[in-house]
């Protein structure tokens, strides 16, 4: 299981609330996920670095140049998935019902989509962890997601930006959750939500309980 997976849906997360669109845009957002499709695709096949955008345009049936309206980068094309995640978790965050705080809406978040992780995202997952630099990328993206968790938690507590309380928090849900993930690298995948829930919620009881723990700075240290 891992926090930030790879999940394909038609380009879709399973479980999670999705805005509507209108037909214009998702035209668009089709013509975007043939191309993510065609590249992760090529990817699994021949290879990050062996891959060319001439190769994925004529894959996906579109010329190299449209590559460019939707793509900065080979790279963008790689963690494409990445972003639909980013944006599906910062609405569950934005849209959580009063009295229910950021980790509970990150463990439903997690359980609404852990189970789609196919093996052709186990394949993907194995071309960014067998290139250092691409791995790199990939964990500064993760940081993208701390820093919604930290921003969904202060508000949470009521707390400034003096309070290191949720930031705390945030690195120790994302570095729980990629200690979780390489241990699990060579396990069965989880196949129930029991199996999840069975694995995150330790996380998410020792991270509440740390922030339990964790003074809020006096007035004295926020006047600094």
């Amino acid at each position: 299981m891992q926090f930030c997976h790879q999940c394909r849906n038609n380009g879709k997360l399973e479980g999670v609330n999705q805005p509507a669109i209108g037909h214009r845009e998702r035209k668009k957002q089709q013509t975007r996920e043939t191309i993510a499709r065609a590249a992760l695709e090529l990817f699994v096949e021949r290879g990050y670095e062996a891959t060319t955008l001439a190769e994925i345009a004529d894959a996906a049936g579109v010329a190299t140049r449209t590559i460019f309206a939707y793509f900065p980068s080979k790279e963008d094309m790689l963690f494409s998935d990445f972003e639909a995640l980013r944006e599906a978790l910062a609405r569950e965050l934005a849209d959580r019902p009063a009295g229910k705080d950021a980790l509970g809406t990150l463990r439903d978040f997690i359980l609404s989509t852990a189970l789609d992780k196919s093996e052709f995202d186990h394949k993907l997952g194995q071309v960014i962890e067998s290139d250092h630099t691409l791995y790199s990328h990939k964990r500064a993206r993760l940081s993208q997601l701390q820093d919604l968790l930290a921003a969904a938690i202060a508000e949470d507590l009521g707390c400034g930006p003096d309070d290191l309380r949720p930031q705390v928090a945030a690195a120790s849900l994302t570095a729980a959750f990629e200690a979780l993930e390489r241990h699990g690298r060579d396990l069965p995948p989880p196949q129930t939500t029991d199996e999840v829930a069975a694995a995150i919620d330790p996380i998410i009881s020792f991270v509440r309980a740390g922030l339990q723990a964790l003074p809020a700075p006096s007035p004295a240290d926020a006047r600094g």
